[in-house]
């Protein structure tokens, strides 16, 4: 007995219900378990649109590649236009066809009522935790305690200096043999403090300006490492790697991003990453990663201070103050 066989024609449609099928609900289905969402992610017409041409593309290559493949395709269309299958199956089809090729482009251009889609929020502040509203950076505004203890360790030339820097601080020593380390930063601040050094008195505002030129160049150090591939030198969102997103990366100069939030969301958004976000965030969550992971509260701090000088703004304020 012969095998059971499958002509080309069928096999063609099997194929495009398959592919159909696949992107049009297994995706979905699939992205929901993946995510955890309550909801499916959607696969966009456009690129539904661009999977099926692809699938007929190769379909077309696969059934004209033999005159063998384009007679087993053909062979059931020409035995239903002779009658072969009965004069009702041949009227059927031949209705059934141009209705439903009708009826597609109907739905795709009549005019819909449907529920408006929720928006996506970019920094969206649902599961933002309270505690964070309030919190200030100890770093562009450090406590008597910090400039006292500074004060003190510039005096014996002892600064600490977080460890991504103290590499390059030290080749630069080797080189230069300076008198005092604080001479690496050729600011005012600095100069004045070590002046006040020299003199043997240190005024508590000359030191705390020193201080917050030091917590800003291990800020920018620390962005360098950490941020600059996304948001680029100038935290305008252009880093050599944001184009390679669906989401680009945040725009810190624009007058409606990092301006606009507390310096807490700020700390507790750059904690938790894209995937620490709510569901408002969705589909196309932030690719930043989790930075709790890998960067301590001090170090995320500072990296927060230098964003925000490099972009030349403030935060807001909290409504209580």
């Amino acid at each position: 007995m012969r095998g059971f066989r499958i002509s080309m024609f069928w096999w063609v449609v099997i194929t495009l219900a398959i592919v159909y099928s696949v992107v049009k609900w297994a995706i979905p289905a699939l992205s929901r378990e993946i995510t955890t969402l309550p909801f499916p992610l959607p696969v966009p017409g456009t690129l539904m649109l661009f999977y099926m041409v692809l699938t007929i593309v190769a379909l077309f290559l696969m059934v004209t590649f033999s005159d063998e493949g384009l007679e087993s395709f053909s062979r059931p269309i020409r035995r239903l236009l002779r009658g072969d299958f009965g004069q009702p199956t041949a009227y059927l089809v031949l209705l059934a066809v141009p209705f439903f090729v009708g009826w597609q482009v109907y739905e795709v251009v009549v005019p819909k009522v449907e529920v408006p889609v929720s928006l996506r929020i970019q920094h969206p502040s649902s599961n933002f935790p309270k505690k964070f509203e309030e919190m200030k950076n100890p770093f562009s505004n450090p406590t008597d305690e910090a400039i006292t203890a500074f004060a003190e360790a510039a005096k014996e030339g002892e600064i600490a200096f977080i460890e991504q820097v103290v590499g390059d601080i030290e080749r630069w020593e080797e080189e230069s043999e300076p008198d005092h380390v604080l001479e690496f930063f050729p600011t005012p601040a600095m100069t004045a403090l070590l002046g006040e050094i020299e003199g043997g008195e240190i005024e508590p505002a000359t030191a705390k300006a020193a201080l917050i030129e030091k917590n800003l160049f291990e800020g920018r150090a620390l962005y360098a490492m950490n941020c600059r591939p996304c948001h680029g030198d100038s935290v305008a969102g252009d880093g050599p790697m944001a184009d390679g997103f669906k989401l680009r990366p945040i725009n810190f100069t624009d007058n409606g991003t990092i301006e606009t939030i507390v310096e807490g969301y700020t700390f507790w958004r750059v904690a938790n990453g894209g995937p620490g976000l709510p569901t408002e965030a969705t589909p196309w969550d932030s690719a930043m990663p989790i930075w709790k992971l890998n960067l301590s509260d001090e170090e995320r701090w500072k990296i927060i201070m230098a964003e925000y000088d490099l972009a030349q703004k403030t935060p807001r304020i909290p409504e209580t103050h």
